[in-house]
Formats: structure tokens, sequence, C-alpha cells
């Protein structure tokens, strides 16, 4: 086994290399920077007669010189003797993975995870881990995903622990399992995700042999509970380079089982029929929206951005003309989304704010050269309401044509809308477009109690707010009598 017994934690291993040696330095300078912490916590453990060692993704992104504020912690200790550990050192403690063995607490600024050595296997019906525990470190690392988050340090004699020769794989930017593949994504099929994931995050390449695994083993996905595949989903379609993890996906089959909506987009083509590839089109428009998101990411904006032409192979038609058309696609990929989100478990209000912007995607569209009215701008700013700064970022980011001065026409026509809603919203106040009467003073206006003739008085008004912009009280309520007058 590759390991250290001093604190420029050298491995030793015959293939050390300028680039280890590298690596194996910002470790140390990360390592140094949480010693406090993790230093103190471990000879609480010590003193209790149990192991502590860094684990995991808290090895490698230290190799990598990212480590963060999470840290994650491995030891012998059961479960109810890490509490007794940890709850009169910690500041708060949580047991809310207590039943995977993981003991959760925060010291000062760290967050830190404490879990028991252990192996964890699915059988062939199961949706949940089946856990037992175990009594050596080398027995926990080789069930870990990756070689890369099987790496260790002891502490608090900060020895390396590297069996699998994770420090190697990290170097190289390859993502390899312990054992064999095949063993690892049969013992949670979510590592097949968490490949794709971990490549665009951290822009690692996957090994052969591990893509031919999750290629044969894919349908082996769909015992895992749709919750955990959503969260693995949202991880990489956050990271840096989503698309790389997404491709994985869809040429290994795994999205077919996933989010099948995506490589439904791979449209063939013939000689007859040419049109826009609508998949690499999708992948593209993720990677301009994510250009525009400005204060981090946005989860909203690239999930409406990956999915806003999902509706285009189920209204395809080839029209005499030879050309191609995909009419209310924003309708049926609206839908479309509504639907796969919620089998994903996502939330109601994300799954109807990605699905709005889906069916308001193409709304700009119909503006043309400036020919819309006010009247049309407000509604264009009503029906986006709280969505408007993304549908302006997911609408720019939707023009993918390599023709230069088609892009700057589509660009400078946004300019103007843009200009025109702000002009708009500085005199009238769209954001919270609302008629000129409230429903008390439709009811003193008409002489009616509550109740649905009100509701339908209110509609009318402001539509004719959308239409004219500001009225004014007593127009709007000789209006509001007109229409009623009508009504009787």
């Amino acid at each position: 086994m590759p390991n250290a017994n001093n604190d420029s934690l050298d491995p030793q291993t015959t293939h050390a290399t300028h680039a280890l040696n590298q690596v194996q330095r910002r470790a140390v300078s990360e390592l140094l920077r949480v010693s406090p912490v993790a230093d103190d916590l471990a000879r609480h453990f010590q003193e209790a007669g149990h192991t502590l060692a860094l684990v995991g993704g808290s090895v490698r992104d230290a190799l990598l010189g990212r480590l963060g504020n999470d840290l994650d912690f491995t030891t012998d200790a059961r479960p109810a003797d890490v509490l007794k550990i940890v709850r009169p050192w910690a500041d708060s403690v949580w047991e809310v993975g207590i039943a995977f063995g993981t003991v959760g607490c925060r010291k000062g600024d760290f967050l830190i995870e404490v879990t028991t050595y252990r192996s964890e296997a699915y059988d062939r019906t199961s949706r949940k881990p089946e856990v037992s525990y175990g009594d050596s470190i080398e027995q926990d690392l080789v069930r870990r995903d990756f070689t890369v988050n099987a790496m260790a340090v002891a502490l608090p004699e900060k020895e390396f622990i590297d069996p699998h020769g994770g420090l190697e794989d990290l170097s190289a930017r390859v993502l390899r399992t312990p054992g064999t593949p095949e063993e690892s994504f049969s013992d949670d099929p979510l590592r097949m995700m968490r490949a794709a994931r971990f490549a665009a995050q951290l822009d690692f390449n996957v090994a052969p042999e591990v893509i031919d695994a999750m290629t044969t083993m894919a349908d082996r996905i769909d015992i895992v509970s749709a919750e955990r595949v959503r969260d693995e989903l949202n991880k990489l379609v956050l990271a840096d380079d989503p698309r790389k993890g997404l491709k994985l996906l869809v040429d290994t089959g795994l999205a077919d089982r996933v989010i099948p909506e995506l490589p439904a987009l791979r449209l063939e083509r013939d000689e007859h029929h040419r049109h826009k590839d609508v998949y690499e089109h999708s992948l593209t428009v993720l990677e301009q929206a994510m250009d525009l998101e400005g204060d981090g990411p946005d989860l909203v904006l690239r999930l409406a951005a990956l999915l806003h032409d999902i509706g285009k192979p189920k209204t395809r038609r080839f029209e005499e003309d030879g050309r191609v058309s995909f009419h209310h696609h924003e309708v049926v990929g609206a839908k479309m989304t509504k639907t796969r989100m919620t089998q994903l478990k996502y939330p109601g209000e994300m799954i109807k704010d990605v699905s709005r912007l889906v069916e308001l995607h193409l709304r700009f569209h119909g503006y043309g050269t400036g020919e819309w009215t006010d009247s049309a701008v407000r509604r264009y700013v009503r029906d986006a309401g709280p969505l408007l700064d993304r549908l302006h970022k997911l609408t720019r980011s939707d023009c993918t044509t390599r023709n230069k001065k088609k892009s700057t026409a589509l660009s400078r026509a946004y300019d103007g809308l843009e200009e025109r809603i702000a002009r708009l919203q500085e005199q009238e106040e769209l954001d919270s477009i609302r008629p000129d009467l409230d429903g008390n003073e439709i009811m003193g206006v008409l002489g009616v109690p509550p109740g649905p003739a009100v509701g339908r008085a209110y509609k009318h008004l402001l539509e004719l707010r959308l239409e004219n912009g500001p009225m004014g009280r007593e127009a709007a309520a000789a209006a509001l009598k007109e229409w009623w007058a009508a009504q009787q």
C-alpha cells in the first residue's frame, strides 16, 4: 500500500513524477489550513480508542488545491460511539444519515461528516443500499466509487493511504474504479451517473472499461430512487462543463433511462430534409445561457436551456416545399418538461418556472423588427412575470446560427425590445401590472357583492390596462360601467 508517515504526504511510490509532487505540495497547503480542527477531532477519537482519517472527496479536493470547509472523515467507531465523541466537541450535531453510518456536525466554519467504515450493496430489487460496517480502512476504501475518491489521510499522524493508485489517476485526470466497474456499479448504480458528473465537474476523462460497464449496465439505474437521480443530475447540470457529462449520459444509454427527451433530440438527417442538429443546438444553448448567468450557476435557467426544444421530435413535420416545421413545439415541450421533472421529483415551484420558460422561449420571435405595440410588450412582461430576466437570457442564448448577419439582427432586435420594456417599466411599473381599480372599488362602482362577477370585471379591466396602459380611476370606472351594461 502506498503510504507515507510524514507531514509532506510523500506517497513514496515507484511511479512518482513531477506532477505528483506538485499535487502533493498543494495537498500540504490545504491540509495545513484544516489541520487545527482535523487534528483536534482526531485526538478525541484517539483518546476514545478509535481511529480517524480524512477520506474521499476531501482528500481528492485537497490534492487538487480546492478543499473547502466541508470535511469527510471515516472511522472504525460505530455511529453510537461517534455521537459520544463529537457531541461534547462540536458546536452542533445532526443524525440525518445515521442509518447509513454517518454523523454530521459543525465546528466553527467547518461542516463535518464522520462515517463508520462500511460496505454497501444493492440487491436486484432494492432502491436502498444495505449497510454493513467494516473493521479496516482498506475494506472501506475498496467500496468507494472511484480511485480518486479512495484515498485517505490517517490523523493525526498524517499517513497517506492510497491502495488503488488514486494519486496517479488524479494526476492523469482519469476516472477508474477501485475494483471492477461491474462490481462497483452493481453495488450502487448511481455511480454511473456520478462518473458523468465528475467528468463535467472536474474535467476528468472516464476510463474505457468504465464507459463499457456504464453502457452494459445502464438499465441498473432504474432501481435508484428518483430523488437520488435528480440530485446527481442537478450536480452535473450545474458543473463547469455540463456538455461533457451530458454527452456521456447520452452515449452510454443512461440518458435513455433518466432523461430520454435529451437523446430523442438527435433527429435523423437525410439528403432531402436538412435541418439543425437539435441535440447539439440544445447543448450550445445551455453553454450560452451559462455565459449570461452573472451571479453563479442558475439551475432553473440551465434546465430551461437544456429542455427548451424537447417538443420538437413530437411536432416535426416535413412540408411539401422540403422545409421542416415544428409548429407549437414550445407548448408540447412545456408539457413534456412538466411531466419529466415531476417524475424526477423536482419541487413544484421549479417545475412551474422551467416549464413556463420553455413555453415562452419562442414568444420573442413574433417581435420581428419592432412591430409590437406597447400592448404586446406589456403582455410579454406580464406573461413572463418574475421570470423575465431569465427569459431574456434564454431567448438570447437560443440564437446559435453561424450566419453573423442574422445573429446580429436578432441581437439588435432583442436589444430594442429590452429598451422598450425598460421605458415602459419606468413609466408604468410593469412588474406589478394590475387594473386601475381593485376588487373593492369594482364592487362599489357596480354595486355588487363579492362573487364571480367581480372576477370577470377584474379580468376585463386588466385586459384594458394591458391594451391601453394606465387609464386612471375615472376612465376605468366609466369603461367598467359600459362593459357591465353590455353584460346585462
